[in-house]
């Protein structure tokens, strides 16, 4: 699948400054139907797929549920329900994360050859290039593998490659930034 990556920067108000603040708000209040100031993930899936409407990123849920994850553990609410939902206050952060997890999940299915949303060493060993591509060289694969795949489950999950791809700072050669 080719990725419009222009698109996806420009659908996605993530600088500071005041015009993209002023954006933000506005797709904040189109995002919280309910206008309660918080967002949960229903409410932020609906809007990434009929604000946003970008069906790559709709499809990609794993990086939807991390982004979600990130932007509402970023700050401690004031509010008792802020905890579990994404504030105005976490919103740009979210956004920046989405694009984020978003670009790590190009690269896992990239590396997944079987599309079976794990990881095994094999397909970890025949990735070295691409791996190497994204900024990251591997000396000793299943070394490496082994630090990846941190439940020990012989199998790398998104969680654990993101996780792993963000400390390494891969980046796709292919994208807009």
């Amino acid at each position: 699948m080719s990725i419009d990556w222009a698109e996806i920067r420009t659908k996605l108000p993530m600088e500071k400054n005041p015009e993209e603040f002023q954006r933000r708000k506005k797709m904040f209040s189109q995002f919280d139907p309910n206008g309660n100031g918080f967002l949960s993930l229903a409410e932020v899936d609906k809007g990434i797929r009929d604000i946003l409407a970008i069906d790559a990123l709709f499809d990609c849920k794993p990086a939807i549920m991390r982004a979600f994850q990130a932007a509402k553990q970023c700050a401690k609410s004031k509010s008792k329900y802020g905890d579990d939902y994404i504030e105005f206050r976490e919103f740009r952060f979210f956004l920046v994360k989405l694009r984020q997890y978003f670009e790590i999940w190009q690269m896992f299915a990239a590396v997944d050859s079987s599309s079976d949303r794990r990881v095994s060493l094999d397909e970890f060993k025949e990735a070295l290039p691409k791996l190497e591509a994204w900024g990251c060289t591997v000396e000793d694969a299943d070394a490496e593998f082994k630090k990846i795949d941190t439940s020990g489950g012989g199998m790398v999950l998104f969680d654990e490659f993101a996780a792993w791809a963000i400390m390494k700072g891969l980046d796709l050669e292919d994208d807009d930034d």
